[in-house]
């Protein structure tokens, strides 16, 4: 049985010395293995370091394009903005110039409807002017025209009254109404006397026959001479009551000379 033990246990160190130079064997075989291993592994990996450059150089590249592409964007948009500016400075120009001529033309016209309106005024002033001095003058003429009548009507009832005196003074001298001359020529108040004056120039009437004849109530009448007063004062023509014709001054019935009927 003791034997037996000790062949167990020998057999087990046999057993165990050959089984750890296997396994340090296998372990530096492994370990051995690992740098190969990791020179194979390492080789992917400097292969890939190496690719990587490449790529992300590739990978640059569209960056770079991209980064080329707003500076082309921005050169080919250049001509467009400047384009786009002096655009909008034509713009500003013709809006500024338009503002000036529209300011330009509302001062125009408002110079002109100034100008306008006082012209207007003026003209209406003018006219009111003229207007109140027409009426002025025309109040004025008016006014003298109804004192002129008013004295000539005083005078004419003054003439009248004198007319009168007249007529009653002569009424014993001479003809009545409706007497006759020798030649038969009717008198008539209507026609003659002292209510029918008349004034006479001393070229007036008519030249006939080498004679200066005068008509008076629808005769001729003539003398062989005229006195002075005959042309300065009012005169009328009277029948007397020897049948002949008398010139009288209406004023001074005293004035009196003979005259003949044609």
């Amino acid at each position: 049985m003791k034997a037996l033990g000790v062949i167990s246990t020998t057999a087990m160190f046999l057993l165990l010395g050959a089984t750890v130079p296997a396994f340090a064997q296998e372990e530096h075989h492994q370990e051995s293995a690992k740098p190969a291993q990791r020179e194979g592994q390492a080789k992917p990996a400097a292969k890939q370091e190496q690719a990587k450059p490449q790529r992300q150089e590739q990978q640059t590249k569209p960056a770079k394009q991209e980064q080329a592409r707003p500076e082309k964007q921005q050169q080919q948009a250049k001509p467009q903005q400047e384009q786009r500016a002096k655009n909008q400075e034509q713009n500003q120009q013709k809006h500024s110039q338009q503002q000036a001529k529209s300011q330009e033309q509302n001062q125009q016209r408002n110079t002109q409807q100034q100008a306008k309106s006082q012209e207007q005024n003026q003209q209406k002033h003018s006219q009111q002017q003229a207007k109140s001095q027409q009426q002025q003058h025309e109040n004025q003429h008016q006014q003298q025209v109804k004192t002129q009548k008013n004295e000539e009507k005083s005078q004419e009832h003054h003439q009248q009254q004198q007319a009168n005196g007249h007529a009653q003074q002569s009424q014993g001298q001479y003809a009545r109404n409706g007497q006759k001359d020798r030649y038969g020529h009717e008198y008539n108040e209507s026609r003659f006397g002292p209510n029918h004056y008349s004034r006479f120039e001393e070229n007036g009437g008519r030249y006939y026959h080498g004679r200066r004849e005068y008509s008076y109530g629808g005769y001729w009448f003539y003398a062989g001479a005229y006195p002075a007063w005959f042309y300065q004062q009012n005169v009328y023509f009277i029948l007397g009551a020897d049948g002949l014709w008398y010139a009288v001054a209406y004023d001074n019935p005293s004035l009196t000379f003979q005259v003949n009927i044609g």
